[in-house]
């Protein structure tokens, strides 16, 4: 299970992206890994095909869970997440403020 969600606010804490922040626009659950919107951007050359155009484009590449950080939005800042279970719901909740960040089924 991830501790990120899709729409959640994260920072980076590793690698050449460290420091950046950004919306997470796609989860993938089999390989662990987050897409963040502006974050971890790499160039794709691109054949032309009769629809599209060919050239070079900037794409954000995955990054691997354990890189990003949840963000806390009462304290703006970085925060690690723990679960608990209340009323048969398992709800994901802030270290750094002890918030409710969101339900999961």
């Amino acid at each position: 299970m991830m501790r990120v969600r899709v729409g959640d606010q994260v920072a980076v804490i590793r690698g050449n992206s460290r420091g950046k922040r950004g919306r997470v626009s796609r989860v993938n659950l089999d390989k662990g890994t987050v897409v963040v919107e502006g974050v971890n951007i790499v160039k794709r050359h691109v054949k032309a095909t009769p629809q599209k155009p060919g050239g070079i484009l900037e794409v954000e590449a995955p990054l691997h869970e354990s890189k990003v950080m949840l963000i806390d939005p009462e304290t703006d800042k970085p925060t690690r997440v723990s679960y608990s279970i209340k009323e048969g719901k398992k709800q994901r909740i802030a270290k750094s403020g002890a918030e409710i960040l969101g339900e999961q089924k």
